[in-house]
């Protein structure tokens, strides 16, 4: 069972990663495969654009039930 914050409404690859034990490369190969999370551009300190994957609470509750934890 997942406890997460009823306020928190977006939560980011390391946290999805955190909560359900799937590694950020099995995470991001799910989050494109089965349509789950959005990518939001996310400004670097340096100016540089980076990409990050950003996921609600239905998607979080979706890969903790329907995917197993990475056992590597």
């Amino acid at each position: 069972m997942l406890k997460i914050k009823s306020s928190q409404k977006f939560f980011t690859e390391d946290e999805v990663s955190g909560l359900t034990g799937i590694c950020r490369d099995h995470l991001r190969d799910l989050s494109q495969s089965r349509h789950l999370g959005s990518m939001a551009r996310a400004a670097e300190a340096v100016g540089v654009q980076a990409q990050r994957m950003l996921f609600t609470s239905s998607d979080l509750m979706i890969l903790a039930v329907l995917f197993p934890r990475c056992e590597h």
